[in-house]
């Protein structure tokens, strides 16, 4: 009877823990953008891109799906219900006209992890939300800096044979690797310093010109966890417009994530695309 009672009661704990937890499918375009489905204000199916960068969420002018149950006041709508799969979030503002990724109508933030620990599960293509923090073997846990809703994290650079730490949003609307900020690619003379693999000159109505470069960063270690051969973009010319060092969507789906609910760390693990060819940006 006691081996039976605890066995019951070891059955419950575990059915517990699962009912604790919200999993939100999502497909990963060729482009490595994280694709959710969902139904707006119960009239609109939309494809929305994740973006780890913002909180909100917003619809392109580019999108091929209608939205006309999102109402917009000066190019802002709130109030607005967002239904994925069987959960319902509600109170979700929504920003008109902003670009947004490959095969997406929109962008969807991490607003809807408000006060929950949270997985970016790559290896099996959904979002994990967490009552409590889950088991966090084979993981390690690196700071997490947060500003304005949006997520840092600090990774060692290897240029021309010296350790340089950085610090790098996490920007999964960015299809590429790493992206350096005007004033790092300026200051440490990326130009001169990096293999360049491709570059193309671009110029404004006012005849102003930016020159966007792609190298080859040698190494790059994140947490303990090193990463070779990243792709590396920076600007020159004219225009100065990068203002921080992008960590893109190339690299994050190298990793999986699980995020604490304070936002104050992030735990990463190699999952099935650390070792993929990187994504080349044309």
């Amino acid at each position: 009877m006691l081996k039976k009672t605890r066995f019951l009661f070891l059955l419950c704990a575990t059915f517990f823990t699962v009912k604790a937890q919200e999993t939100i499918p999502f497909r990963i375009t060729k482009h490595n953008n994280i694709i959710v489905k969902t139904l707006v204000n119960h009239k609109d199916s939309l494809d929305l891109m994740f973006q780890i960068a913002m909180e909100d969420a917003s619809i392109s002018p580019e999108r091929t799906r209608k939205a006309d149950h999102i109402l917009f006041k000066d190019e802002i709508s709130d109030g607005n219900i967002i239904k994925i799969g069987n959960k319902k979030y509600e109170n979700i503002r929504f920003f008109d006209n902003e670009l947004t990724g490959h095969e997406a109508d929109g962008k969807i933030g991490t607003g809807i992890f408000k006060g929950k620990a949270f997985k970016i599960d790559y290896d099996n293509n959904q979002f994990v939300i967490y009552d409590k923090m889950p088991d966090m073997k084979d993981y390690q846990s690196i700071p997490l800096f947060s500003e304005n809703g949006q997520f840092y994290i600090v990774a060692d650079n290897m240029i021309d044979g010296e350790q340089k730490e950085v610090y790098f949003l996490l920007q999964s609307g960015y299809s590429g690797g790493v992206v350096y900020s005007n004033e790092f690619a300026d200051g440490k003379t990326l130009d001169t310093k990096l293999k360049i693999t491709a570059e193309k000159i671009m110029k404004n109505s006012t005849g102003q010109s930016v020159t966007t470069k792609q190298g080859i960063l040698p190494f790059m270690r994140v947490g303990n966890f090193v990463l070779k051969d990243v792709t590396a973009g920076f600007f020159v010319g004219d225009i100065k417009t990068q203002k921080r060092n992008y960590f893109g969507a190339d690299l994050l789906k190298r990793f999986n994530w699980i995020f604490e609910a304070d936002r104050n760390t992030v735990y990463i693990k190699p999952g099935k695309y650390f070792y993929e060819p990187y994504y080349k940006i044309n």
